[in-house]
This record gives C-alpha cells, sequence and structure tokens, in this order.
C-alpha cells in the first residue's frame, strides 16, 4: 500500500473495485482482501457494510489495518490478521470477493528480498500470483468472485501462463489508464476463474491476449 504521492495504485484499486462513494447496497456481503497494507480498501468496503477480512505478510500492515479500523468504527465487520497469504485464513470461510492488490513486479525466482517494501510490488518467480490463482477460488461462497488487481508493469504472459497450468482463466472486468508520473499505465481487475467455468466469458482468450500485448518492460516506480 503506497500513497499516493508515490503511486495511485490504492486509488486506483478502490475505483476498479467500485468502492469510491460506495453504495452500501452495490456492496458484496463479504470480502476477504489479502494484502491489506493501511487497510484502505478493507475499511472502505467495511464502511460499506460489508464483512471483511484483511490479511498481510507485514505485522506493522497488520497493526495498521487495526488502527484504521479502530478510527472508522467498523471493528464490529473487520476483523485483521497476520497471514501469508491464505495460510492463517479457515479453510471453510467462505467470502463473496476475495481481491488481491498484486506485487505484479516479476522478480527472478531467486531474488532475496532486503525489505517488506520490496515485497510489496516485487514477487519472485511469480510465487505469490501462483498461489493466489491456485487458491482463491476455493474460498468463495457460490457466485462469489476471485479478484486481482494487476497492471501493465507486470509479466501479463507469464501471469497467463500460471493461470493455464493452475486450470484457471483470466476475464479482464475492468481497466483504467492514469498517470504514474508521466508516464500512462493499464491497471487491470481480473476475475480468476476455472477453466471451462459458467461465468468465464465466451471471449475471455481474447481480453487475456489484450492484457497479454501490454507492455511489461517498464522499470516500477512502486505498487
Amino acid at each position: 500500500m503506497f500513497a499516493p504521492v508515490h503511486s495511485p495504485s490504492t486509488a486506483t484499486a478502490l475505483d476498479l473495485l467500485g468502492l469510491t462513494d460506495p453504495d452500501p447496497g452495490a456492496a458484496p456481503t463479504s470480502l476477504l482482501e489479502i494484502g491489506s497494507g493501511s487497510g484502505v480498501i478493507s475499511v472502505q468496503a467495511a464502511l460499506a457494510n460489508c464483512t471483511t477480512l484483511a490479511t498481510d505478510i507485514n505485522r506493522d500492515a497488520v497493526e495498521n489495518t487495526r488502527r484504521n479500523a479502530e478510527r472508522h468504527g467498523v471493528t464490529d465487520r473487520l476483523t485483521v490478521l497476520h497471514s501469508a497469504l491464505f495460510h492463517a485464513v479457515d479453510d471453510d470461510a467462505r467470502f463473496d470477493r476475495v481481491f488481491l492488490g498484486s506485487n505484479y513486479v516479476l522478480a527472478p525466482a531467486q531474488f532475496s528480498y532486503a525489505s517488506m517494501h520490496e515485497r510489496a510490488y516485487l514477487d519472485a518467480g511469480y510465487r505469490t500470483h501462483r498461489r493466489y490463482v491456485e487458491q482463491a477460488v476455493h474460498q468463495l461462497t457460490d457466485g462469489g468472485s476471485a479478484l486481482l488487481h494487476f497492471c501493465e508493469r507486470g509479466d501479463a504472459a507469464a501471469l497467463a501462463e500460471i493461470a493455464r497450468e493452475c486450470g484457471r482463466e483470466l476475464r479482464v472486468l475492468r481497466r483504467r489508464t492514469v498517470l504514474e508520473g508521466t508516464d500512462p499505465i493499464e491497471h487491470f481487475l481480473l476475475e480468476v476463474v476455472p477453466v471451462g467455468s459458467m461465468r468465464a466469458w465466451p471471449v475471455a482468450g481474447k481480453a487475456v491476449r489484450d492484457v497479454r500485448g501490454s507492455p511489461a518492460s517498464r522499470r516500477p516506480t512502486g505498487r
């Protein structure tokens, strides 16, 4: 989670999720956010009367999300856990929405993280993406959606290949182009669905090719 002065990713995610000036009637009944950061998305969902579980691998982020939940008076419907992806989430828990604001910059598989900050936007070998794409659908209610915020700074071809290997398809739900510094960068809200699912778009392959064709070689300025 980054301040808007460094990256517009959080504000963009809120927009993609429809949580800017949310209509409580349009919000999901329940949300699991993986990687809550400061808790902006989870708190905003809870303010829209959505029962929310927020997780983060960074203990400081967990505490930050808890404090923001207290500050905004939503501790009755927002729970925060220290967790690496789904590790601390009950296997039987089900949510209308599961969301990951991806650390979409692909790092070499043997990359060694020097800080939690690097974990926020670098993913060594796309291991985090693989686990999310494979596991997120198992935490959904019937008719629920597993969502991923991705960006053209990421490697869309590698993500599409991971989805194929996991028996998943990627559906582009929404896209926004935003300025990061002076660069126009395209952001995507992707839905992860099992191959052959009735929820998959008839043109899902074209949508993935559209993302795959986005430039992925620009150097990151943050997530």
